[in-house]
């Protein structure tokens, strides 16, 4: 006779949806379970500025509180914020938005994300996807009942989704082209001609490309490809972003998504009936990140770019071969010297020295062979992590003799 607990289970289970059932659980969540009972270890694994959020905008933040300003803003965000976004866009990027049609504040560039997927996926629709990739890609088209084409990036192309390999995939079932840079997990940047490329085969096709431009201001030495900013992409590109890491406001939730009207339409009404709007006191305080925060944004990216210089440098000289990652807070070195899989690797490493870093399969099948070190943590923090890997890597060299 049956067990009435495991009855019990399987009925529940029959409850939840199969998309959520099949879905599996992010890479990244996984390996810091392990990492949280653990103590003492370095951290490269996770991808937050290290910085507090600058002390200005968090008391714009306590002021509005104290001023009483807790209400509901508009969905779509407030007036004010919206006008600081568009000129903050307009003198950044050259790409001008009406704040009253173009512009969607939302709680986070992950929220964003999932609107923008929601409200174009029909069942099975396809979306071209590069290969490695952030983690919440594949699955929020997933959850939106689409089917991610993921297409492989590698070293030698300074893992850049190349034109040609999105052009091979493209069929009649595919409804967009999503893509993220500068990269999470690579660093990579999109250079001017690529992008050109990529904006033409949108022309051609007729597919709008879903732009991911979170770590925009997080380049060195290169300018930002802004993709609405490319001639004739405005209409055809859907772009998101947010505070979080230029501004270090991830415990914030404060994102955007700029796009044509018709998509802002389809967006706010998913976003009305789900959150109504980001936080007002957010709000508030990333008003003052845009008028003054300017500043902190350029002192943290020189930081970033010192830590940047010495992590690949040393990368290199253990023996991990790592190509030049020119923007966000990644390096994303080659272990295969080593004759371990990602995550062998990154499970001892994390054992034997208390240095984290995440498996490249974390980011998809064409990370595997590497790992994405962060180097957004304290300097003194970084030079320690990078003499045990040395030690890790020169130990598993002297074995292999």
């Amino acid at each position: 006779m049956p067990d009435a607990k495991s009855t019990s289970a399987e009925a529940m289970d029959n409850l939840i949806s199969q998309k959520v059932v099949t879905l599996p659980p992010s890479g990244i969540r996984e390996f810091f379970d392990l990492l949280s009972s653990m103590e003492d270890v370095i951290s490269l694994g996770i991808g937050e500025p290290d910085f507090v959020t600058p002390w200005h905008i968090r008391e714009a933040g306590i002021y509005s509180l104290e001023q009483g300003y807790t209400m509901y803003t508009s969905n779509s965000g407030m007036p004010e914020l919206r006008r600081e976004l568009a000129r903050y866009l307009e003198l950044h990027y050259g790409v001008n938005y009406h704040p009253e049609h173009e512009i969607l504040i939302t709680a986070g560039s992950s929220e964003g994300l999932d609107l923008v997927l929601r409200a174009i996926i029909n069942p099975g629709d396809e979306v071209i996807i590069p290969d490695p990739c952030y983690v919440a890609y594949p699955a929020d088209v997933t959850l939106a009942g689409g089917k991610p084409v993921l297409v492989s990036t590698n070293a030698r192309n300074n893992f850049v989704i190349r034109a040609a390999d999105i052009k091979a995939r493209i069929t009649k079932k595919t409804k967009a082209i999503l893509i993220g840079y500068p990269a999470n997990p690579t660093g990579a940047v999109m250079s001017k001609k690529e992008a050109d490329a990529i904006a033409e085969l949108s022309k051609q096709h007729h597919l709008p490309i879903i732009s991911d431009e979170i770590y925009a201001r997080l380049t060195y030495g290169v300018e930002h490809i802004c993709f609405p900013g490319l001639p004739g992409m405005k209409k055809r590109t859907i772009l998101i972003s947010g505070f979080s890491k230029s501004h270090a406001m991830t415990g914030w939730r404060i994102g955007y998504v700029a796009a044509d009207r018709r998509f802002i339409q389809a967006l706010t009404k998913i976003h009305q009936y789900t959150l109504l709007c980001a936080p007002t006191m957010t709000q508030m305080a990333t008003i003052e990140a845009l008028r003054n925060g300017e500043g902190e944004v350029e002192k943290m990216v020189q930081e970033y770019n010192r830590r940047r210089r010495f992590m690949v440098k040393r990368l290199n000289n253990i023996g991990l071969p790592c190509f030049e990652p020119r923007g966000a807070f990644f390096a994303f070195p080659s272990i295969r010297a080593t004759r371990m899989t990602s995550e062998e690797f990154a499970q001892k490493l994390l054992l034997e020295e208390k240095v984290a870093v995440v498996p490249g399969t974390a980011f998809g099948p064409s990370g595997e062979g590497f790992v994405r070190c962060c180097y957004a943590t304290s300097f003194a923090s970084i030079e320690e992590a990078l003499r045990r890997m040395d030690r890790f890597v020169t130990k598993r060299k002297r074995r292999s003799r």
